[in-house]
């Protein structure tokens, strides 16, 4: 690969999308805090300092981003007139409340942070930071949508779709372990378990001391959920499970999973079990080496004469297909917040570079061309976050539509590899290459085609929702 000219500029990190949720500001040193209400947990994330661009520089280690003087003094004139490429995030436009946008906000400064500095180092290396889980823990983010009995914030799944967003820009590897967590497993048992069973399950699944996931797929049954094998015999007062379940994401790491098999035939004879690390019989192979989202651990599980306790089945006996499916909306639709914050990611990356990089005596930003593939990225980013938006305040009615949960999915899934792909070009031979998180994230948003389903079977559960309606 040749490329032309030297190369002058160092990854863009996450500066642009820092500047996005407002935390950059002028003025004397003094500490801000922002009442979030019932989101105290999440007051933290807004304090900040308004001793101008040294606080700011020392947050988000953009000494580490910049390698030129003129380019640190570019961003010294960019901070002190407060010109932000990220009004691009335009919580107007967007349609949110205040508090709404305080929420997104505080949870975009914590992943920032605490997420967006290791994010490279995460994907090199496909750990899975444990660390981050009581942090997570400790700003409210994994019983979102869970009653504050238990921990949780009491909110919706508006709020569970903007902190997958905000988790996502920082990170897609993270925010896929976050999302298979806090709404596969948490929300899963939060919907249909006993009072005995939340009260065991939730408060530390919910803090971070344990790790949850959702165990459906099987090698030889993905999207035919009717067609797995694991078989639930029962036994003394409980089930032995025997089989194998695949592509489990959080399977090496969890602690509780929740776990679908087979109790009789057909869809009618479905039945889950909430599963714990340690019990006789099961067990985890090793972790697959993925294209994209790595560090975020996914893993066979096996089942060997493993004996589960009655008091452990979610919901009813033979009832799991009705927790399964309606779960799986609930699923599409936090999900969906993933390929939002990869978009922003991948925009903030190419708007940076654009307006730094100068060809033929000025910026590439300034080439028609180049102007054409920020605005499509720019309508494509903000109509997907408009339709996944709408969907999940439907959902908060109680307006749970099936065609629409996959819709919001389908459709920003495949915005987001377009976006990637024009984010990359926009960078020229630099997007080609791991110095720049570009290619990262383009392997990060292929998952989001075929992960809790696949684009194919998302445009036939659509179209057989009208068909339905209307035959």
């Amino acid at each position: 690969m040749k490329s032309r000219g030297k190369r002058k500029l160092r990854p863009p990190c996450s500066r642009v999308s820092v500047l996005a949720s407002g935390g950059l500001c002028k003025g004397n040193s003094r500490t801000v805090t922002v009442k979030l209400g019932r989101f105290a947990k999440l007051q933290r994330a807004l304090q900040f300092s308004r001793a101008g661009a040294k606080s700011c520089v020392k947050m988000i280690s953009l000494r580490a981003c910049i390698s030129s003087s003129s380019l640190r003094s570019r961003l010294s004139a960019s901070l002190s007139s407060v010109r932000r490429a990220s009004t691009f995030y335009n919580a107007s436009v967007a349609g949110l409340t205040d508090e709404e946008a305080e929420f997104r906000n505080a949870v975009h400064d914590f992943a920032q942070k605490e997420v967006a500095p290791r994010a490279a180092e995460i994907d090199r290396t496909n750990t899975s930071p444990m660390d981050l889980w009581e942090k997570l823990g400790s700003m409210g983010l994994l019983g979102i949508t869970v009653n504050e009995k238990y921990g949780g914030l009491g909110s919706g799944y508006l709020q569970h779709t903007l902190a997958m967003e905000a988790l996502s820009t920082a990170s897609g590897s993270v925010a896929l372990s976050y999302g298979a967590h806090s709404n596969l497993c948490v929300n899963q048992i939060h919907r249909h378990g006993t009072d005995a069973q939340k009260d065991k399950y939730l408060p530390p699944l919910i803090a971070g001391t344990k790790v949850g996931a959702l165990a459906m797929s099987e090698p030889g049954a993905g999207s035919d959920v009717v067609s797995m094998q694991l078989k639930a015999t029962p036994k003394d007062g409980g089930y032995v499970l025997n089989g194998n379940k695949f592509w489990i994401t959080n399977g090496p790491i969890a602690d509780t999973l929740v776990v679908y098999a087979k109790t009789g035939e057909g869809s009618k004879g479905i039945t889950a079990f909430i599963v714990e690390k340690g019990m006789q019989g099961f067990s985890t192979h090793q972790k697959l080496d993925k294209f994209g989202m790595r560090g975020s651990d996914t893993c066979e599980l096996v089942f060997e004469n493993c004996f589960v306790p009655s008091e452990n089945i979610l919901g009813k006996l033979n009832k799991g297909a009705g927790v399964l499916m309606s779960g799986l909306d609930l699923e599409r639709l936090v999900l969906s917040g993933g390929p939002l914050g990869l978009m922003q990611a991948a925009f903030d990356v190419a708007v940076e570079y654009v307006h730094e990089r100068k060809q033929f005596g000025q910026p590439v930003g300034a080439f028609q061309l180049m102007q054409g593939k920020i605005a499509d990225m720019y309508t494509k980013l903000n109509a997907s976050r408009s339709y996944v938006y709408a969907v999940a305040r439907a959902c908060d009615r109680g307006e749970i539509s099936r065609r629409d949960c996959a819709g919001a999915i389908l459709y920003s899934s495949d915005r987001v590899v377009e976006v990637a792909m024009d984010a990359m070009q926009c960078l020229g031979g630099n997007g080609y290459i791991n110095d720049y998180p570009t290619g990262r994230i383009l392997r990060d948003a292929r998952l989001y085609c075929v992960g809790a389903g696949t684009q194919e079977i998302r445009r036939m559960l659509i179209g057989r929702e009208f068909n339905v309606d209307l035959m």
